[in-house]
């Protein structure tokens, strides 16, 4: 809203200083004009912004102009809510609203706490986007508007309908009870009941959303930690699974471990090694996980998986002969 953005505004220039228009659309995810348009507005309505010009010029507020618009909306107060992981915030539609929420109670602060907690939190990195060895956290990107539909479901109890592309099967509209949102490692998922039956389904692979009238046939009360570890077993021990007995340098087998829907036995071999029996989703899971650990691992068996990896390294071999 258009409200919220102009305070994000007024805060933003109060607490930062003097800002460019370029640097005010990028904090504001809006464009240059809308930033020109929007600080017309506040002068306007006597908020005392001026335009400093040259090249290390912008905009700024008078020196000791103060706001008491620092009232939490409701996303923002729900954004407070998963603040613990600022990507968590993003997989549910959240992002900008926790950043103007953040811009608020920073301006709520007296003055000595409101410079401490500026240093203390230069101090503090929370999840960061790439690992030490730079592998970078890629979130899932999911349309705003999806987003927006399927939490308005989730908090009002109602029915929610979807439009879901399964994994290898064609897009099909379904009828959902939803229970709740979980975000793990960056990847959304909607927790439901579809005709009474537990579903979990990928915010990702949602096309479309519609929150309906009639209200969701749900328990009043849910406990998502404990739902979502009971899924995750049943996820790990059902299905058409492929068992794997390979042996792993210790030093990789949290890698291992990391890849695997489960570990079934593990014990030492006799160089040192770990012998274990694994499960993967299928033969190319397991192809994909014991190439990325090279020879730290051996796949014993199953022997097509012994002849998928030996194909592959004789592949590349070729390619670098």
């Amino acid at each position: 809203m258009r409200a919220d953005r102009l305070v994000s505004l007024v805060l933003l220039l109060r607490q930062r200083g003097r800002l460019s228009a370029t640097e005010l659309a990028d904090e504001l995810e809006v464009s240059t004009r809308t930033v020109l348009r929007d600080i017309e507005a506040l002068s306007s309505a006597g908020v005392p912004v001026f335009a400093e010009r040259g090249r290390h010029g912008g905009f700024a507020l008078l020196p000791g102009f103060r706001t008491e618009l620092t009232g939490l909306n409701h996303d923002e107060a729900l954004a407070l809510l998963v603040a613990g992981s600022r990507r968590g915030a993003q997989a549910f539609g959240l992002g900008s609203a926790l950043a103007s929420a953040m811009l608020k109670v920073v301006d709520a602060l007296p003055d000595s706490y409101r410079n401490t907690a500026a240093d203390v939190a230069e101090r503090l990195l929370i999840d960061p986007e790439t690992d030490l060895l730079s592998r970078r956290v890629v979130a899932e990107e999911v349309p705003g508007t999806i987003l927006a539909e399927v939490r308005r479901a989730v908090f009002a109890g109602n029915k929610l309908r979807i439009h879901y592309a399964a994994i290898d099967q064609d897009p099909t509209w379904r009828t959902v009870d939803p229970i709740g949102l979980v975000v793990v490692r960056d990847q959304g998922y909607l927790l439901a009941l579809r005709s009474g039956a537990e579903r979990t389904y990928r915010l990702s692979r949602v096309l479309a959303a519609e929150e309906l009238a009639e209200p969701a046939q749900r328990p009043d009360r849910v406990d998502l930690d404990l739902a979502w570890r009971e899924r995750s077993t049943r996820f790990r021990t059902g299905g058409d699974q492929l068992a794997v007995l390979v042996r792993v340098n210790p030093a990789r087998r949290e890698e291992l471990v990391s890849t695997a829907l489960a570990v079934r036995t593990e014990e030492p071999d006799a160089d040192g090694w770990l012998r274990m029996e694994v499960a993967f989703q299928d033969a190319r899971h397991a192809e994909w996980a014991l190439w990325q650990l090279g020879t730290d691992a051996e796949a014993v068996a199953p022997q097509s998986l012994r002849t998928a990896l030996r194909d592959r390294a004789a592949a590349i071999a070729t390619r670098y002969a």
